[in-house]
């Protein structure tokens, strides 16, 4: 990933300096699916399972980007998505049997990306428009819970991102896959439980440039 930044870096650098790059401001539209896997393992000496889960959801937002055009149209940008997208949410119903622990009751959790800004690269592909797309995310996963004792806190990853697009004029339509880093989180404030999950999407955006 530090070459990439690196390669984006120095390509926003020669874009900057070339007379033919047009600079684009504008505002996307997006919708598409995300797919979180998922396990939480117990903490406690009484109970050390393992709960896995697999949620789909799907979603829809917005962005704004900028992004640097060149005149033989290789495109960089970055955009940023001001609008929460949602991983999933559940609960569950646990029953104490002998009445030791203090486990019994309802848990509810859910998790959202927030803040989400990617770096992208636009490679023309062939003509009338179409180009690869490559992207590097980096956003926070932040945990909302009802849980008896503990809670879980919030994570920063990073991502990447592969589509293929096409420009008309202003308008580009482009399907891309995402895929994040592994997420780990660990209750803290009465509880050891460990949740580790991974993250992937296909998202469907269209944008216009001023």
């Amino acid at each position: 990933m530090k070459n990439f930044i690196r390669i984006i870096a120095g390509s926003v650098f020669l874009l900057w300096s070339t007379a033919q790059a047009e600079i684009q401001f504008g505002v996307g539209l997006l919708a598409g699916q995300a797919e979180t896997s998922g396990t939480e393992t117990e903490g406690t000496a009484a109970d050390t399972s393992d709960r896995s889960t697999t949620v789909k959801e799907s979603f829809v937002g917005a962005d704004l980007f900028i992004e640097y055009i060149s005149d033989g149209g290789y495109t960089l940008g970055v955009n940023y998505v001001p609008m929460d997208v949602e991983l999933g949410n559940g609960s569950r119903t646990d029953i104490s049997g002998d009445g030791s622990e203090n486990d019994a009751g309802t848990r509810k959790a859910a998790a959202d990306i927030t803040d989400l800004i990617t770096v992208y690269a636009n490679v023309p592909i062939g003509s009338n428009g179409w180009y690869g797309l490559l992207g590097y995310h980096t956003t926070t996963v932040t945990t909302t819970e009802t849980l008896n004792e503990s809670s879980y806190g919030n994570t920063d990853i990073d991502g990447y991102q592969i589509g293929i697009g096409q420009r008309a004029g202003s308008v580009k339509m482009e399907l891309a896959y995402s895929d994040f880093d592994d997420i780990s989180l660990t209750a803290t404030g009465g509880g050891t439980n460990t949740i580790a999950a991974d993250a992937d999407a296909m998202t469907f955006r269209i944008s216009y440039g001023f």
